[in-house]
């Protein structure tokens, strides 16, 4: 859409300015002659137009060119003979960076489709509900022309309830593949190890295999029990508490190095209370930023989570980012994953979809105003979470 509209101003400029030039011939002396000025139309439109768009406007200078020879009388000299090898090879070569810039876009296109599909076949479906835990999850992709993360989230349901929200450094299909590693690392040690931070471990290990001197994931890691929650943070983003009596406040842990980069994990457990709420989320989220580069104030909008389903919750949290941000395009992909404390949970059938591309408004009514809630925000303990290592 940006694409088409860059192409129509492009146009509308560059025929703007062959008219322009014809009118200041048309009134000049015969011996002003702004011929050469027309081959800046070729070369206005080769950036965003087609290849074929720009031999249009090419061909358009070129016979402007003849024209004007014509109309001045001064084919009989060498100087309008060289005025018109001038606007064509100009125009040749603003055709040819069209067509090189055309190709590449297509290739770079290709290979981000290409990308997006292998990053939503990794991601798994969670299941709707499990015993005393309801569970949503989204999935926002960026603006088109952004490539593609390594955001990422699983869940455990094998001898002990654990769910991993995590972000791998860096881009493209590269990302896609190391995502893929720490889902695996993840389903190895989560059904295995006894302690939360016993599972960061084996998965920083195993990981070491792979990433490179430059490579690591962030993730935050949560068990469920009936009566508590226990949290581990590898530099992750810190999880969103949302108490059923409507405090809503950052979870303080020790925010760990990511994985890949250091074997420090430690692991903080806490009440759970039936209706309460968790929000993990990947830095997608808390990196939102306005045209003026506000951050999304992440705690007011987690106030108006409490009420309604979690899904509802985690769609009007998508639709809340939208607005937040320019033109409603993410420059980061994002994945929000929330748990829900109930006693009566079970698994329901088919949760809605997890992947929502931008730029698509969703369906799902917005979540009630934090009035109705009641909710009070607290502030977060620290900002170290804002210093953590960055992709």
């Amino acid at each position: 859409m940006h694409t088409d509209r860059a192409a129509a101003i492009g146009g509308y400029a560059a025929a703007a300015w062959l008219v322009l030039w014809t009118a200041v011939n048309l009134v000049a002396p015969s011996n002003v002659a702004p011929d050469t000025l027309y081959a800046l139309a070729p070369l206005l439109v080769c950036a965003v137009m087609s290849w074929r768009g720009t031999v249009l406007f090419a061909v358009a200078a070129v016979l402007l060119v003849v024209w004007s020879g014509w109309l001045n009388g001064t084919w009989s000299g060498v100087q309008q003979w060289i005025r018109l090898l001038d606007v064509v090879l100009v125009g040749s070569a603003a055709v040819g960076i069209a067509y090189i810039r055309v190709r590449r876009e297509q290739q770079l296109a290709r290979v981000t489709k290409i990308a997006e599909a292998a990053q939503r076949a990794i991601l798994p479906s969670l299941p709707a509900g499990t015993e005393g835990l309801h569970m949503a999850a989204r999935y926002l992709s960026a603006a088109e022309d952004a490539v593609v993360g390594g955001d990422l989230y699983d869940c455990c349901l094998e001898g002990y309830t654990r769910v991993l929200v995590g972000d791998v450094r860096g881009k493209g299909l590269a990302a896609v593949e190391q995502a893929a590693r720490v889902i695996r690392a993840f389903r190895q040690a989560a059904a295995a190890k006894p302690h939360l931070a016993d599972v960061a471990s084996s998965m920083h290990t195993y990981l070491g295999r792979f990433f490179g001197a430059e490579e690591f994931a962030t993730a935050l890691l949560v068990e469920c029990s009936s009566n508590t929650i226990t949290l581990t943070s590898a530099g992750h983003p810190p999880a969103v508490l949302i108490r059923k009596d409507g405090a809503v406040s950052f979870v303080d842990l020790p925010a760990g190095l990511p994985l890949g980069i250091g074997d420090d994990f430690e692991a903080t457990t806490m009440a759970w209370n039936s209706g309460d709420r968790l929000l993990l989320y990947t830095d997608g989220l808390s990196e939102a930023r306005d045209a003026d580069g506000e951050f999304l104030p992440l705690l007011e909008v987690c106030a108006r989570l409490g009420s309604g389903t979690i899904e509802d919750a985690l769609t009007g949290l998508l639709e809340e980012v939208r607005r937040h941000v320019p033109h409603g395009d993410l420059g980061d992909d994002l994945a929000v994953v929330m748990l829900e404390h109930s006693p009566t949970a079970a698994a329901v059938a088919d949760p809605p979809s997890l992947h929502e591309p931008a730029g698509e408004a969703a369906s799902r009514p917005l979540f009630v105003a934090p009035q109705q809630a009641g909710a009070r925000v607290t502030a977060p303990p620290s900002d170290r979470y804002r210093h953590s290592v960055k992709n």
